[in-house]
């Protein structure tokens, strides 16, 4: 929808202060305005297997399956044949997007705790999946489940740090309340009699929970581990003795704890989760020990290694088991597992052969966190959770590559690569288009001397920083922001030197306890927006609303800091106009900056919403602003006369403006591209040629005195009019020719998908049409053709 909005207010010259108008508001456009373009769907760029929570149990026909949830839309509980690999299984767990809570029951139940909507489900061969309930209101992720040994189920959640029971006799649960005032997530349970063991986030605690009466005791923290930054990630009962992981994802110390006696027996130093094997027929188990499957002993704290390695930056189980496969190499029983990608894994102790098979788990769509033009011009998308990297045609739309990556929280080009962001750690990576992917760390090559494509450059992993949520361009180097990990408050601002290699300044808490979200640049100096959220949500913040600032890239200073939106929480969004004020954009609020004087001097509202969410962008070739306010629409801004037009209803998050004029957007995990309808539009008379290689050359009943040519990624539409010499269409799209007289020969080549259009027109010239990915069509309106026609038109 078009609307003309009041005209710029006038700014007080005052530095500390501006008066405005009030803020211009949308409104409702004529019903029979043109449209200003079209929104077409590129599908899914992402779609990938991720497998969080597992167990080995008894399957659909009762032989022993490796259960594990998918993330996805919904969920899904996935049972694995673990002598083929064959998904044998697959079971909608609706309502929910994933789970890294699943256990089974001795009577075959399989129970599976989720996130996205928390709940406990049940899986029975008889019954299927059984939607139980969210075992405490208010609750919104269970972390884990435990089934004990008579059938009774307890598990962990966040945010209120609770653990719960569930008696599958009479349907009902238990709240056995908070652990800790402290903590606000228990993140694993294990259960040994009477005695549920429970552990927390950092500060890690573990606690033993009476069953009955739900008193508990906090177990000591073992001699000489810091646990300010560890959790208690893997809690596992083996036999008589319990199992505490204390760390992260990665690889992270295990300590023993041996239950009869009360103490700490044991540790290992770099073990993986997510837990280890059940025992075999002397007490010992198998994990994974620094990148190996090893065996491990208890009761004298042996360890006896497997040969067999686990590459890549994730080489957690996702449930481990012993199975009897009936194959050659395999007698009696083996060691099986999942890991995160789908991947099955298989150890026999008794011959040692070993085998790693890609199971036939589907992958789930992946919905988009990151969107940006790459430097080869194609349009790059990253992932929510599963992660994954695609590069998408920016002409036919086709997604040319996907990988298995980590999630990414930002994209950006400079200098020729493009940067990625990524979750945990804040981790930074360098991709170059021109090489081949190679990336051990999440899809490992056997390629020897491949050169790291895309290249890990640094992290902020020692600043405790998770999420690198602002990249920009910043003339030599890139910027950096990133939003800190549970518990802590205050991002790191960074700048890094790509020709020399170098991270030259590195600053955390340049805004108080805030963190850096959105990144800007513009003559020497890099612009800044703010969350006062840290990267996980649970921490409380301590600043009342969020911050716009400006830093000298050659001072290597705060030059100065405003809070521009009243009450918002976060600024998500920044871009620069072709006037070189400062547009930011927090939910509905859109606002901008004159730099100079350090005041807002526009202000528009989109509507009341409590929302700060939102993405914005300039496109280069209109020289509009492209905003999503709230995420829940798609509009764009004429910033010299806030007039604004409503392009598109329904979930936008993230924008991506490229430089042929299309605008991407992400719905989820659906990737959307609007192209205007015109960029330049032409009346009247013109005289001479008119050319195009970007954006859409629009005629509108126009007399041209010349020829017209359209080459690479722009768009052509001839609404009536005439033109003396000839047209020639070279990898455009769209084209349409409707109602015109052509004079000259028209030539349409090399376009991709829709099909050209010419309809009711006269040409005098010949018509010769080739390459084109779909035919060109006369959609039932006839022509006329004075002159030879050829290829894909020759019966047009």
């Amino acid at each position: 929808m078009r609307a003309f909005l009041p005209g710029s207010a006038v700014l007080v010259l005052a530095l500390a202060a501006a008066t405005l108008a009030p803020p211009a508001v949308a409104q409702d456009e004529p019903a029979d305005a043109p449209p200003p373009g079209e929104v077409t769907s590129l599908g899914t760029p992402l779609q990938d297997v991720l497998l969080i929570g597992g167990t080995l149990g008894a399957g659909p026909d009762g032989a022993p399956v490796l259960w594990s949830a998918s993330s996805g839309a919904p969920a899904h509980l996935n049972a694995v044949d673990p002598a083929t690999g064959e998904a044998v299984g697959r079971y909608d767990l609706t309502g929910a997007g994933g789970s890294w809570a699943v256990d089974a029951g001795a009577d075959g139940s399989v129970y599976v705790g989720t996130y996205g909507a928390a709940g406990l489900y049940r899986w029975t061969a008889a019954g299927g999946v059984q939607a139980l309930g969210n075992p405490i209101p208010g609750e919104t992720f269970v972390w884990d489940v435990s089934v004990a040994d008579d059938g009774q189920v307890y598990g962990g959640t966040s945010p209120g740090g609770k653990l719960f029971g569930y008696d599958p006799a009479t349907g009902a649960f238990r709240d056995y309340g908070r652990l800790s005032p402290a903590h606000a997530y228990v993140r694993s349970v294990a259960v040994h009699g009477d005695t549920v063991f429970a552990g927390t986030e950092n500060p890690a605690a573990v606690f033993a929970v009476d069953r009955a009466t739900g008193a508990s005791t906090a177990l000591p923290v073992p001699d000489g581990l810091d646990v300010s930054a560890a959790w208690a990630y893997d809690v596992d009962v083996v036999g008589d003795y319990l199992y505490v992981r204390y760390g992260t994802a990665s690889p992270s110390p295990l300590y023993v704890w041996d239950i009869a006696a009360g103490q700490w027996v044991d540790s290992i130093a770099t073990a993986h989760g997510l837990e280890p094997s059940p025992p075999d027929e002397q007490g010992r188990v198998y994990l994974i020990v620094a990148g190996e499957l090893v065996r491990y002993d208890p009761r004298d704290g042996s360890t006896v290694s497997t040969g067999v390695p686990f590459t890549g930056r994730v080489a957690n189980t996702r449930g481990i088991g012993w199975a009897e496969l009936g194959l050659p190499d395999y007698p009696g029983r083996s060691i099986v597992g999942l890991l995160w990608r789908g991947m099955m894994f298989r150890y026999n102790p008794e011959t040692g052969a070993s085998s790693f098979v890609q199971t036939t788990i589907e992958g789930e769509p992946i919905d988009i966190t990151a969107l940006s033009e790459g430097p080869d011009g194609r349009v790059y998308a990253g992932g929510f959770l599963n992660g994954g990297f695609a590069a998408v045609d920016p002409d036919s739309g086709a997604r040319e590559e996907f990988h298995t990556f980590s999630q990414s929280e930002a994209m950006t080009t400079h200098a020729g690569r493009l940067y990625v962001g990524a979750y945990p750690d804040a981790r930074v990576y360098s991709y170059d288009p021109a090489l081949p992917w190679h990336s051990p760390e999440y899809s490992p090559s056997p390629e020897p001397g491949a050169v790291d494509n895309p290249a890990r450059l640094f992290d902020f992993k020692a600043d405790r920083q998770i999420r690198p949520r602002g990249l920009t361009s910043a003339g030599d180097y890139l910027a950096v922001g990133t939003m800190p990990d549970l518990g802590e408050l205050g991002g790191v601002f960074a700048l890094y030197d790509a020709a020399g290699g170098e991270l030259v300044h590195a600053e955390r808490n340049l805004i108080e306890d805030e963190s850096i979200v959105a990144l800007a640049y513009r003559d020497g100096v890099v612009y800044g927006a703010t969350s006062i959220y840290g990267g996980q949500s649970a921490t409380p913040p301590t600043q009342p609303e969020a911050t716009v600032f400006a830093w000298s890239v050659a001072e290597r200073r705060l030059l100065w800091e405003l809070n521009p939106a009243d009450g918002k929480p976060t600024i998500g969004a920044l871009a620069f106009d072709g006037a070189g004020r400062l547009w930011g954009l927090s939910g509905t609020s859109l606002f901008a900056i004159d730099v100079a004087a350090e005041a807002v001097v526009e202000r528009v509202s989109f509507g009341s919403s409590g929302s700060s969410s939102g993405d914005l962008v300039l496109n280069p070739v209109d020289g509009l602003l492209y905003a999503s306010p709230a995420g829940n629409r798609l509009v764009r801004v004429d910033p010299s006369t806030l007039a604004v037009e409503t392009l598109r209803t329904g979930t936008a998050t993230h924008l991506a403006a490229h430089s042929s004029g299309d605008v991407y957007l992400s719905s989820g995990h659906e990737l959307l591209r609007f192209t205007p309808r015109c960029t330049t539009t032409v009346t009247g008379t013109h005289r001479g040629e008119l050319t195009a290689s970007t954006g859409t050359l629009c005629l509108d009943d126009a007399t041209v005195l010349g020829s017209i040519s359209v080459t690479g990624g722009a768009g052509l539409r001839i609404d009536g009019g005439a033109v003396s010499g000839s047209v020639t269409a070279d990898g455009a799209s769209p084209v349409v020719i409707d109602g015109a007289t052509v004079r000259g020969a028209v030539s349409l080549v090399n376009g991709p998908a829709p099909a050209a259009v010419i309809s009711g027109s006269t040409i005098f010239g010949s018509l010769a049409c080739s390459g084109n990915a779909e035919a060109p069509t006369d959609d039932g309106v006839p022509n006329r053709i004075r002159g030879a026609r050829s290829g894909q038109c020759a019966t047009l």
